[in-house]
């Protein structure tokens, strides 16, 4: 610990001392000697409250101090995700920095002009930015990039766990691979990370070209406490002067949340408008004033950021019924709770939901989920007696305590974020040619799944008279597009993440209401919606809308195809879940019979011996143990034989009546690596900010490397070769 505070610079010595520690924390001391010892990157591994801001500064300011300066710039480069997190780490930065004469610059869209326009004019000490103002720098301020970040020694990217799998991941990737390039020299990268399981992840993502050498300072305890429970409830209570499932669920949230800030996520924004409806008559029916909010994309503006200042007023309890709009990227403080309504998608997105409660020292960590499930009757769907939402729910939970996260596909494209990075550099430099982008982007950048031949297919897509996003002059240099310049001069180019879009639900011309979409859905496939099977005739992918037609009678599953993309990890961990005893602690009395009801269900069918049960004459439940993407290849694949497909967690609905071949037929051809046409359906493949410039054929290459994985459905196919 001594020798550690020794290789500390005497400014920084001396507000240590001032903060009356006793000694550094372990983490502290360990990051001191791997960042001043070696010229590594740094992966800073530790709870929330865990010390890792200091961990990551001290000695890095200690560097710029006892360095002499050889150019002018920005020292260090700090790239957090939150505006409020840049706010509170710089508070914390000016109080160490306050004898060191290094300035500390926050950058964000609530920073006033006259702090950038200093900052612009001497650039010098820490500046802290987020992804997207760094971007609009570039963009802005291209050709000044050397000089701001020329003396730029290292750049710390904090809560690096929350954008491993994401878009905004690989804009911070190729930003960062953009400033090496501008300012001619290697800058070293510190990363902030909550504790996972497997940090292999993050190394991979800080430095691409040599992740070994990344150097891991993960503490050891100390975990923030995380209090937490999983609710069950059923709806169509057979007791009609009992509240309903929505109604229980509405009047535990009104007890626990009331007079605090807090998030609850209820999934599609009917579901929203419905949970913040039943608070609010709540509030009147007590008498108290108004605290629960719906914040979803289609609500004006305006109300949105009545609701995003309510949640940052500590003298105004306030709670946000939302979808996934406050998740990520929009700054609303800390928050006492986060509730989750049904199964999330993603174990990394109930982290990232969850990293918004317990943010500050002594503070734990509180989910709520609940868990609806339908009420079984002799009709009943094969997917609600297997509870599939309670256990995808348990599933997560679990996984979310392993420390597990979903891992990026390596192979991805991201072709949406490509468009956009072309764009960016184009207006930063005023034009570039196709092999400077090429060089820029794949070749040095993140984009390295993207050969040269893909990539001009894509500057061509661009730069058609329909997109106009780019033109070439006489002398090859590319420049922005008419439809180009419009899009990089708006504020709302620099995010690369759209709020998710809703599709409408069309039957008879009449409009059933809206549906998140985010996973491929073709033409023929199967879906719930409002307690009704219906079957896909159309996905307009240009005005969003799916036609569909009423599908086969019965009563349909409470959670039929989700929504999001569920990693294989998940699916396994269900399967573990319905094979084993366990019942876990934070589980409440009912969730706990649903989940001993699905199990008795699970064995009842013969799924732990046979992964196929026949339902029907000709009709299936089959069991693929995968996830979204590999269920959703299997399940295009069978389409195009004629079957008619239904998807649930880890498990296929087959009706095989008006079938060009028997299912087992399909599958012994699929095992023997037949080929088959995935897209036959005319799948729905938008999902990013600018896939809608791409060409049908680039589309489904993105799907392809991301959505769909094509090469997987010999072996899925010869597991299930049970049927003959």
């Amino acid at each position: 610990m001594s020798s550690a505070f020794e290789k500390l610079a005497r400014p920084v010595q001396k507000w240590v001392r001032a903060q009356g520690w006793k000694e550094l924390r372990d983490v502290q001391a360990r990051a001191i000697h791997a960042v001043c010892g070696t010229s590594d990157d740094v992966i800073v591994a530790a709870s929330t409250a865990g010390g890792k801001t200091e961990a990551a500064f001290l000695p890095l300011i200690s560097q710029v101090l006892q360095a002499s300066a050889e150019q002018g710039g920005f020292d260090l480069l700090y790239i957090g995700p939150l505006k409020a997190l840049i706010t509170d780490q710089a508070r914390r930065l000016d109080d160490i920095c306050q004898e060191t004469g290094l300035p500390v610059t926050p950058w964000h869209g609530d920073v006033t002009a006259s702090v950038k326009a200093r900052a612009l004019r001497a650039p010098h000490g820490i500046l802290l930015i987020t992804p997207e103002s760094l971007e609009a720098l570039f963009v802005r301020r291209g050709l000044e990039i050397p000089r701001l970040f020329g003396a730029t020694r290292a750049v710390v990217l904090d809560e690096l766990h929350s954008i491993l799998d994401s878009e905004r991941g690989v804009q911070v990737r190729s930003l960062l691979a953009r400033l090496e390039r501008s300012t001619g020299h290697p800058i070293r990268r510190i990363g902030l990370s909550a504790t996972l399981g497997d940090m292999a992840l993050a190394r991979a993502y800080l430095r691409a070209d040599d992740p070994e050498a990344v150097h891991l300072v993960k503490a050891t305890g100390g975990e923030a406490e995380l209090r937490l429970q999983l609710r069950g409830y059923v709806s169509g209570n057979q007791n009609d002067a009992g509240p309903s499932a929505t109604d229980a669920v509405a009047e535990h949230l009104f007890r626990h949340l009331r007079g605090s800030n807090n998030l609850v996520f209820a999934g599609a924004r009917q579901q929203v408008e419905i949970y913040a409806d039943r608070l609010r008559e709540l509030c009147e029916t007590a008498q108290l004033p108004q605290e629960f909010y719906p914040h979803h994309a289609n609500l004006s503006r305006e109300h949105r950021d009545f609701v995003e200042r309510r949640l940052k007023d500590a003298g105004k309890p306030t709670t946000a019924v939302c979808t996934s709009t406050l998740e990520l990227g929009i700054d609303i403080g800390d928050v006492t709770c986060v509730a989750q309504i049904g199964a999330p998608f993603s174990v990394a997105s109930l982290r990232q939901r969850l990293g918004r409660s317990g943010r500050r020292a002594g503070q734990p960590a509180i989910l709520r989920q609940y868990s609806i499930e339908t009420r079984l009757a002799a009709d009943s769907s094969l997917a609600d007696r297997l509870r599939l939402g309670l256990v995808r729910a348990v599933a997560m939970i679990e996984l979310l305590l392993e420390g597990w996260c979903e891992p990026p596909r390596p192979d991805a494209l991201h072709l949406s974020t490509l468009v956009h990075q072309v764009l960016s550099v184009i207006a930063g430099r005023g034009g570039a040619t196709a092999a400077q982008l090429y060089r820029q982007l794949c070749q040095d950048g993140p984009f390295r799944q993207v050969s040269a031949p893909l990539f001009l297919e894509v500057l061509r897509a661009i730069g058609t008279s329909d997109a106009r996003l780019i033109e070439q002059a006489q002398n090859g240099l590319l420049l922005l597009g008419e439809v180009g310049e419009k899009l990089v001069g708006h504020y709302g180019f620099y995010a690369v993440f759209p709020t998710p879009e809703e599709y409408r639900l069309i039957a008879g011309g009449r409009d059933l209401g809206s549906i998140p979409l985010e996973n491929v859905l073709s033409r023929g496939m199967m879906l719930i919606f409002s307690g009704r099977r219906w079957t896909v005739q159309e996905v307009d992918t240009v005005n969003r809308a799916i036609t569909v037609t009423p599908s086969q009678a019965g009563v349909p599953p409470l959670f039929g195809g989700s929504p999001g993309v569920i990693h294989d990890r998940v699916i396994s961990k269900m399967r573990e879940i319905f094979e084993g005893d366990r019942d876990p602690g934070y589980m409440d009395r009912p969730a706990l019979e649903l989940l001993a009801e699905a199990r008795r269900n699970y064995h009842a069918l013969g799924f732990a011996t046979s992964p196929v049960v026949q339902t029907g004459e000709s009709t299936f439940f089959i069991a693929t143990g995968c996830g979204t993407v590999k269920n959703t290849t299997l399940a295009l694949a069978l389409q195009s034989f004629g079957h008619e497909v239904q998807e649930h967690d880890g498990f296929l609905e087959i009706a095989s009546a008006k079938a060009d071949l028997p299912l087992a037929e399909s599958l012994d051809r699929l095992a023997s690596g037949g080929a088959v046409d995935l897209f036959a359906g005319r799948p729905n493949l938008m999902f990013e900010k600018f896939h809608r410039y791409l060409t049908e054929d680039l589309l489904r290459e993105d799907a392809l490397s991301s959505r769909l994985q094509a090469e997987a459905l010999p072996e899925i196919c010869g597991r299930l070769h049970v049927l003959n």
